[in-house]
């Protein structure tokens, strides 16, 4: 006997430890099954599961779930990413708390200490997705720096570098000057920040009491000035291209070169030019052959090459007295307030400064040419289309991809130096010292590159590294490539195209997947998104403590509309806990009514309209539902079950199935009870993918017994002639014309036990059939004490204290003055229209005052827009009805 409640909590964890000793969500290589496959993308160890993720995996899981009931030999591959910086930020701060550094460690005690608490809390994120219902093959779970990825990583980098396409370069990077290493564009966050343009003279060269005026946003930057740049065409400053002026303070000679990075329109027109800080000016730096000097240290203090008052002193500080000293010397024309976009590192939450550092670099743009072929030719398709846009933009304007950190955690960079600087690519220290021996002649001393590679390019490997590549596996000939990637669109770049670079590099031009299918982002029900500092995150494991799992992923799928991000909010999840429970107790009202499965039901051969109809739902469903999944419609796939299971078989069905289970008809008692079995049995196999545990559950308990579990049943699939047309019609009919004489009931406060009678005027004889057919179910569910049909010379006699509505093109009379105050009615309508009127007036007035549009934060603005469209579509309504009442 079903509980008279679902409780997720005793069910959930019991399901999943269920399914997992199984093996239900295992892979076979050796299957002849058609394979699908999934690569996960792999989240950080130091991660916990937050919206975002709940999103991505459950879309997944969805996927892996459906195409695993329709046959397929699907691999989910799980795994974890061993997250360079963030993972050496855990351990460096828990060593913090004992005042120890890493230093004081040394490299090899502290990559142990990592190691450590990754094997003690590694685990966190990987535990967390068991409790979404995630079904991943979980003994094939891989982590980034296991033997096997590490040996791939090796190779790649090796490979990559005898091919000439990994080099060693002093170029400008992304430096973090606490971190004390390169970062990725993705780890730099763009703030916007108040302060200041200060606009100096450079006095020109010979030129007394002549100057070239320049503005900076980072007067710091001043010492490493190489120098002035103009727009060509700028007529104000054609006379100085070719000519030089002095850098103050420092005393340097610098040129004035002409660029058309120079903008004239912004500021003076005229911008310094800082080679080694600025990555802009960089650029400008290799066009006109400028030195690169550099005035900084990893500290992003000054360092000796600038006059030694500043040596040692930390950016911000020399700032100060560089702007002091200019000031005293005369040269600082004026001070300009504003705001600008200042880079910070999103973890240590410093300013990044663009650095001049020696680093280990790939030659992106050989490796993207092929991949960006591979999305133009349609080999690999993105959904939606328009995200190819942002990954041509990209890809078309590659720079060289900085693969180097400098970092204790992460996969060494396989370079061994000799005495002389020289260095020696090897996949291991053996080989690296027999290289050196060829080259010197002898054996000498090597020391191994220190820094690490970029969590990207292990993570970039992933789709064949996991499979156990370079070895030819069983595993790489069946899952390679995989059918799609999901994941959210910040990591088109970093991550997708990075993928698809290195696998078409090193799978011989395969693509290492079909599809990528690029999910929104999850924001508050107010559209902002989700931050701490807002408080405004919503967690998903109180959300699954609190209303279960199965309505968590169901709010997401639902809502996870192309394109569209998600406005999530506590209120839409309790929403479709009420779906489940509508479940539940469908299927305990079957139990009451002794509807069990019967041994070789045939749906075919269903006798009674209202089974056909039913059956006939069902396979409509069951495709329609299939379909969304299939194209990544996944809110058309939840809405089709959602409209099916609460409208078709819960309000409608079981209401108009009850005659006949109270009934004295044994053999359409019987029929019912087997017709209503099978088709709980196709809802919760239709369900499964999106809802899996109250489905799981609910298959063990609505049968005697079953031969599999439902994780492993087959997704249905019908023929189409199951679809009885006629019984369609009219059900249909029925329930239409139920409907809207509710309707109109609600709409004039009929007293619910009051029966009304109804006239049809002109219905066709094929209605006329259907409504007979179905009178009694009318007459039961709508509360009708007659229902007649009419013609054009009976309205005026029966207009007279009816409301008309209209269904198929029938109009519809309902007789309703016998039970109301009309009046009264029309009197309390007329009321409910002035307050309305007078609430919309004010919403107007207040959406229209400026003030309060550029003042109120967005998401109240936002929300008084949508009160204001409800407001005026409650009107309509009223005015509807009143008009309906005034012409009686």
């Amino acid at each position: 006997m079903l509980e008279k409640t679902y409780n997720p909590a005793d069910v959930e964890g019991r399901l999943y430890d269920k399914w997992e000793k199984a093996g239900a969500f295992a892979a076979d290589p050796a299957s002849s099954a058609d394979p699908y496959v999934i690569m996960m993308p792999p989240p950080n160890v130091t991660g916990s599961l937050h919206m975002g993720h709940a999103l991505t995996f459950t879309l997944q899981d969805i996927l892996v779930r459906y195409n695993r009931m329709k046959g397929k030999d699907t691999l989910w591959q799980p795994g974890t990413d061993h997250a360079g910086i963030a993972t050496q930020m855990v351990v460096e701060r828990q060593l913090g708390e004992q005042n120890v550094t890493r230093h004081d460690l040394g490299r090899e005690k502290f990559v142990e200490k990592v190691w450590e608490w990754k094997e003690k809390s590694g685990g966190t994120i990987t535990n967390q997705l068991r409790r979404l219902g995630a079904s991943p093959d979980w003994p094939r779970e891989r982590f980034t720096m296991d033997d096997g990825l590490s040996a791939a990583v090796r190779k790649v980098f090796v490979k990559l570098h005898k091919d000439g396409l990994i080099y060693r370069d002093k170029r400008l990077v992304n430096w973090d000057p606490k971190l004390l290493t390169a970062i990725s564009d993705l780890e730099v966050v763009q703030k916007e920040v108040k302060g200041h343009y200060w606009h100096f003279k450079y006095p020109i060269e010979g030129r007394d009491g002549e100057f070239i005026i320049i503005a900076t946003t980072r007067p710091e930057t001043l010492l490493g000035d190489t120098a002035v740049a103009v727009h060509p065409e700028d007529d104000r400053y054609k006379h100085l291209i070719g000519k030089h002026c002095i850098l103050p303070i420092v005393g340097r000679r610098i040129k004035i070169v002409a660029d058309e990075y120079a903008d004239p329109e912004k500021g003076t027109g005229a911008v310094k030019v800082t080679p080694a800080h600025d990555f802009n000016d960089f650029e400008v730096g290799k066009r006109a052959g400028l030195e690169k000097i550099n005035i900084l240290d990893d500290y992003a203090r000054i360092n000796d090459e600038a006059p030694e008052e500043y040596r040692g002193l930390d950016r911000f500080e020399a700032r100060k007295l560089i702007v002091e000293k200019m000031d005293e010397l005369g040269l600082l024309e004026k001070i300009e307030d504003t705001v600008h976009m200042v880079p910070y590192g999103d973890r240590s939450n410093v300013v990044i400064e663009p650095y001049l550092t020696d680093q280990w670099f790939v030659n992106a743009e050989v490796l993207a040419k092929p991949a960006t072929e591979a999305v133009e030719d349609g080999r690999i398709r993105f959904v939606p289309k328009n995200w190819e846009n942002t990954y041509f933009e990209w890809m078309r304007n590659i720079q060289p991809w900085c693969i180097s950190r400098q970092l204790w955690w992460g996969h060494r960079i396989p370079a061994w130096f000799g005495p002389d600087g020289e260095f020696f690519v090897e996949e291991t220290e053996e080989e690296a010292m027999a290289a050196a021996k060829a080259h010197y002649g002898k054996d000498v001393e090597l020391t191994q590159e220190t820094d690490v590679l970029d969590t990207w390019f292990s993570s970039g490997l992933w789709p064949y590294s996991t499979l156990g590549w370079p070895e030819k596996t069983p595993e790489l000939a069946k899952y390679y490539p995989g059918d799609v990637l999901v994941t959210g669109f910040d990591i088109i770049f970093f991550w997708v195209a990075r993928m698809i670079m290195m696998s078409m590099y090193f799978m011989d031009g395969k693509v290492p997947f079909r599809d990528v299918y690029i999910h929104a982002l999850v924001r508050d029900e107010h559209g902002q998104k989700m931050s701490k500092s807002k408080g405004n995150v919503i967690d998903p494991l109180e959300i699954i403590d609190e209303y279960g799992c199965d309505a968590l992923r169901f709010t997401l799928t639902a809502l996870a509309a192309q394109g569209r991000d998600i406005k999530l909010a506590a209120s839409r999840v309790e929403g479709y806990r009420n779906f489940a429970t509508k479940l539940w107790n469908a299927a305990r009202f079957a139990e009451m009514n002794e509807c069990k499965p019967v041994d070789g039901f045939d749906p075919a051969g269903v006798k009674s309209t209202l089974g056909r109809w039913i059956v006939g739902k069902t396979v409509e469903a069951a495709k329609a539902v299939g379909t969304g999944i299939e194209t990544y419609r996944f809110n058309d796939a939840a809405s089709s079950a959602y409209q099916f299971v609460w409208g078709s078989f819960c309000d409608w069905y079981l209401e108009l199935a009850k005659p006949v289970l109270m009934g004295n008809d044994e053999e359409a008692k019987a029929e019912i009870r087997a017709v209503t079995a099978w088709v709980l049995d196709q809802i919760l196999l239709i369900l499964h993918p999106v809802m899996p545990f109250i489905t799981e559950e609910l298959w063990e308990k609505t049968a005697d017994s079953r031969a599999k579990m439902l994780i492993a049943e087959g997704y249905p699939q019908f023929d189409e002639a199951l679809i009885d047309r006629e019984a369609e019609a009219e059900v249909d009919l029925a329930i239409r014309l139920i409907g809207d004489i509710r309707g109109v009931r609600s709409e004039m406060n009929v007293p619910p036990a009051a029966e009304v009678p109804i006239y049809l005027v002109d219905a066709t004889d094929a209605m006329k059939a259907a409504v007979t057919a179905q009178e009694a179910q009318v007459k039961r569910l709508a509360r009708v004490a007659d229902v007649s049909f009419k013609g054009q010379g009976d309205v005026e006699a029966i207009a007279k204290g009816a409301i008309q509505t209209v269904v198929d093109g029938v109009t519809v009379f309902v007789s309703v003055a016998d039970f109301i105050d009309v009046a009264a009615e029309k009197a309390r309508l007329e009321k409910e229209i002035q307050d309305k009127t007078k609430y919309i007036k004010a919403q107007e007035g207040k959406l229209s005052n400026e003030k309060f549009v550029s003042r109120a934060p967005e998401h109240i603005v936002t929300a008084e827009k949508a009160k204001l469209e409800e407001a005026r579509d409650t009107l309509a309504k009223l005015n509807e009805a009143f008009a309906r009442i005034a012409a009686m």
